[in-house]
């Protein structure tokens, strides 16, 4: 269990009012981690750290789009303000703006898609870095897409891709000052953000014919993976992507 101790450690978690974010942010906070959920609307995000606070657990939040660098350098602004350090980065925050062919995404789409899955987690950790005195975890959530493309999921898939490549080239650059940089990959999940896929019947069972357990994730499935990858636990691990599929790409 003191592998898995959060005691002390500040966290901040991306895309955490509902979905995978906020099943994360519950997990770390039942670890001992005091987690700031950070998501656009402050309204769902407040709700969503209420819930955890009234389970006698340590979370505040904080909005900010990270799709704009200059809200996530005044984000940043206020953790230095409040905490001083941080100890832990959970890059969620994700959109997926098109679902269609590849071919017909206009330059907004792309935009939009590059903006808030690359950009935001890129300067999220640019901020982050600093704060992390000769010791730190952050976790990029990715997908399956990354490793085989989604179908009509072409520009979000792409982005993806680029994710993992990121975490890999900036393990390899944050490691000398004792930060670990590793990926998240779920497979299907029952968010809203999967709900283009799951609320057809076609498209779902096109879905769960191939994934061998034979149905979709819940969130919280998601969050001991982080939990693990952010933990002493996994003191010598960075630069990997854990996959959590249900066997969808073995």
């Amino acid at each position: 269990m003191n592998d898995f101790n959060l005691d002390g450690k500040t966290a901040v978690i991306t895309g955490a009012s509902r979905g995978i974010g906020l099943a994360v942010a519950q997990k770390l906070a039942q670890y001992g981690a005091q987690c700031i959920l950070v998501s656009r609307k402050v309204e769902n995000l407040e709700a969503a750290a209420a819930g955890i606070r009234d389970m006698g657990l340590k979370a505040e939040a904080m909005a900010c789009h990270t799709g704009h660098p200059d809200q996530i350098k005044a984000l940043y602004e206020k953790i230095v303000e409040k905490y001083g350090t941080l100890d832990i980065l959970v890059n969620n925050a994700a959109t997926n703006p098109h679902f269609g062919e590849m071919i017909t995404a206009d330059e907004e789409i792309w935009d939009k898609t590059m903006d808030v899955n690359i950009k935001g987690p890129f300067f999220m950790i640019k901020y982050a870095a600093p704060l992390m005195k000769n010791s730190g975890a952050i976790v990029n959530v990715a997908s399956v897409n990354a490793l085989k493309p989604g179908m009509l999921q072409g520009v979000y898939s792409a982005t993806k891709a680029a994710l993992v490549n990121m975490t890999q080239t900036l393990a390899r650059e944050l490691a000398p000052k004792g930060i670990r940089v590793n990926a998240l990959l779920p497979g299907l999940t029952d968010t809203k953000f999967a709900s283009a896929i799951i609320s057809s019947d076609k498209i779902l069972n096109y879905a769960l014919a191939q994934i061998p357990m034979g149905r979709y994730a819940t969130p919280e499935e998601m969050a001991g993976t982080v939990l693990y990858l952010v933990s002493d636990a996994a003191s010598f691990t960075t630069g990997t992507t854990i996959v959590c599929d249900g066997g969808m790409l073995a």
